[in-house]
């Protein structure tokens, strides 16, 4: 799928989740190399919902206009990789790269739904960004950034739940890449696993009063360190953002929340700051040679 709109127009976790990427039965529909999105929209049918999302109206406002679009099925089925360029397809003028996929999956115990085996919108990868502006001393990357991002995450957010609506999934499913981007999404998502919300809230708790950047590198650089001085490495697990009713109250559940508190008591992190000194100031002497 590709057309040009100038106007207008993991590694396996410890713990045992309610279910896993492996857990896929099927793919819902499509024929590989199709050239329909999820194998079902077309080109003008997808620009007609970024239109009604005023996506394209926010990528005007940036001078991101005309914007070109790119539609890999290669790999379909079971994933395809939407990309949205600026002006003209080159890997420089990339503003929205996405995988993305529709699954079945079997839930590995007692799955908050009505049927035990469910349909999701799965996010594989996603990536906001704005290729004509560029890093700087006053605006500095987070780890994974080639450039500054969009801060469209809402309104890409509010796309993807009118698409699961509309497909009639019982949720959307993202695997955060890198810890910053748990902490993005978990404004509207949650984990599946209650124990690794406790993580993830264990480490915003121990480090309060660093910037949302600084922790992002501290994570990313392996200088967070559990109560025994084990170095902590970020393991991406699923997070759900629920539109089934009752996967929403499994989220806001007693119990739910009575074990991210008790696996939270049993959770504690410090920072290494010996260790992010010297691995920072590593980052920026290289930075500096290359620029």
């Amino acid at each position: 799928m590709k057309g040009i709109i100038k106007d207008k127009k993991k590694k396996t976790p410890s713990r045992s989740p309610l279910f896993e990427k492996g857990d896929l039965i099927q793919d819902t529909s499509g024929a590989k190399r199709t050239s329909l999105l999820l194998g079902k929209y077309t080109i003008k049918e997808a620009g007609s919902v970024l239109r009604k999302k005023s996506f394209y109206r926010e990528a005007k406002k940036r001078g991101l206009w005309p914007i070109d679009f790119d539609l890999d099925s290669s790999q379909y089925p079971p994933l395809q990789r939407l990309l949205i360029y600026y002006k003209h397809k080159d890997p420089d003028t990339i503003i929205v790269d996405l995988k993305i996929r529709e699954g079945i999956f079997e839930s590995q115990k007692d799955f908050p739904t009505e049927e035990r085996i469910s349909k999701f919108l799965v996010l594989e990868w996603l990536t906001l960004q704005n290729p004509r502006q560029e890093f700087g001393e006053q605006k500095t990357p987070l780890p994974g950034q080639k450039y500054p991002g969009l801060n469209l995450g809402k309104k890409v957010l509010d796309l993807f739940y009118y698409l699961a609506r509309l497909n009639k999934d019982k949720g959307i499913i993202a695997y955060p890449a890198y810890f910053h981007n748990a902490l993005l999404f978990s404004r509207y998502f949650d984990f599946m696993c209650p124990e690794k919300k406790a993580e993830v809230e264990a480490i915003k708790d121990t480090v309060e009063k660093i910037t949302f950047k600084e922790l992002a590198w501290i994570v990313h650089l392996n200088c967070l360190r559990d109560h025994q001085g084990n170095p902590y490495k970020w393991e991406a697990e699923e997070m759900v953002f629920p539109i089934d009713k009752r996967l929403k109250n499994y989220f806001s559940s007693k119990k739910y929340k009575r074990e991210v508190k008790k696996a939270k008591e049993e959770l504690k992190y410090f920072v290494d700051w010996d260790c992010f000194h010297k691995k920072s100031d590593r980052i920026r002497r290289s930075q500096s040679q290359n620029s």
